[in-house]
């Protein structure tokens, strides 16, 4: 009998064991994998949603606090600035009364095509945002979520402002990851006048468009120069660095879950390594018995060695098309629009690579210790354990 069969035959005479085993390993797999996917796919996340001429441009206390609306129009004059528009968060709830569920922002319809023109949205729906006051752009994700179509009348309920708003939705914004809503800046300023006497007269946020990417280091110094020592000091930032400090909280979040990862990873090494001493031990009389026809203790470790990588081998093949396949079914679902951000989750092959890497360290680490102990065992040891 060859080597080979013979650490076959050993491995499948504890089915349920080897397969408790190789299942374990498999789990720490799938579950490595999918998360190492998680930095790379916010990183990815946010190369395609920021732009590398767009400037967020808010108040340098935080984005609760306003700036004067008539700042966006200093800001749309400073050299180099081909668009602006100014966004008021308006915190409306649809259905559920104090939950807001999507993004929504009050902005001025006329500039939002210009700062946005890579945004799939139809050139003649941007003319019907603008024609229509009570029109409404909406992302497909809200879209989809809601079973909203073109045309159809909304009304929100605002958590921040003392009125409440209807819209019809004239545009979409044709990004299954694309969650917000507009509406024109001209609406809730003539409700806000006929609800109580004054207009808003404020600014949340001002997203600017450089003419060229050269420029929106100069634009930021000279905007956030324009506001020095005023009441709203304006603090100005790239796209990329305004979505990267939104997301900070869920990248701490995705590294306490590579820690928990690990942690879970030396947890089933434990176990495949109990498993291995487990198997030994209990093979103490035949391996007294091998050494003692003229088994060399090479050949012996060889074969315990070989049971160990060989089940977290199989475990870790497995794994990896464990992990493949819930990969790409997440990402059809979210295409599908159920799950916009899972889309940007690709299990590249350097991933694949570690997650096989990590099913042979947890198979060797685990074997090699027990195989070490039961081949140095004297014959004479181990056969006065049997009898």
């Amino acid at each position: 009998m060859s080597y080979t069969r013979l650490v076959i035959a050993n491995l499948l005479r504890n089915k349920l064991r080897t397969a408790f085993t190789g299942g374990a390993i498999t789990l720490a797999v799938v579950l490595v994998c999918l998360l190492l996917t998680m930095p790379a796919a916010l990183d990815r996340l946010l190369e395609n949603a920021a732009s590398d001429v767009r400037i967020s441009v808010h108040h340098k206390a935080g984005l609760v606090y306003s700036m004067p609306e008539s700042f966006t129009r200093k800001v749309r004059a400073v050299d180099g600035v081909e668009a602006a528009v100014g966004m008021v968060w308006y915190g409306g709830a649809f259905e559920e009364s104090g939950k807001v569920t999507f993004p929504n922002f009050a902005v001025e319809a006329e500039h939002l095509g210009a700062v946005y023109p890579d945004y799939p949205i139809e050139p003649e729906q941007l003319a019907d945002f603008v024609r229509y006051r009570d029109g409404a752009i909406v992302g497909r994700q809200t879209m989809d979520k809601y079973d909203w179509d073109l045309g159809d009348r909304i009304a929100l309920t605002s958590t921040i402002w003392p009125v409440n708003l209807d819209f019809r939705i004239v545009g979409v914004i044709e990004d299954p990851q694309a969650p917000s809503l507009w509406f024109s800046r001209e609406y809730l300023d003539q409700a806000l006048e006929a609800q109580l006497g004054e207009g808003l007269g404020v600014v949340g946020t001002i997203w600017v468009r450089a003419a060229a990417p050269e420029l929106v280091g100069p634009i930021m110094q000279t905007v956030d120069e324009m506001s020095r020592n005023s009441e709203a000091e304006t603090a100005s930032e790239t796209e990329k660095s305004f979505f990267t400090n939104f997301f900070g909280s869920l990248q701490g979040f995705v590294q306490i879950i590579l820690v928990v990862t690990g942690l879970v990873t030396l947890c089933i090494i434990f176990i495949a390594a109990n498993t291995a001493s487990m198997n030994v031990r209990e093979r103490s009389g035949e391996i007294a018995v091998l050494k003692a026809i003229g088994f060399a203790r090479r050949s012996i470790f060889g074969a315990l060695f070989g049971e160990a990588v060989l089940v977290s081998t199989l475990a870790g093949v497995l794994g990896l098309g464990l992990a493949i396949g819930l990969t790409t079914y997440l990402r059809s679902f979210a295409n599908g629009g159920g799950l916009g951000p899972m889309s940007g989750f690709v299990l590249t092959g350097p991933v694949l690579v570690q997650g096989l890497f990590l099913s042979l360290f947890i198979g060797m680490l685990a074997g090699v210790v027990p195989s070490v102990g039961a081949a140095r065992k004297p014959v004479v040891e181990a056969l006065r354990e049997i009898f």
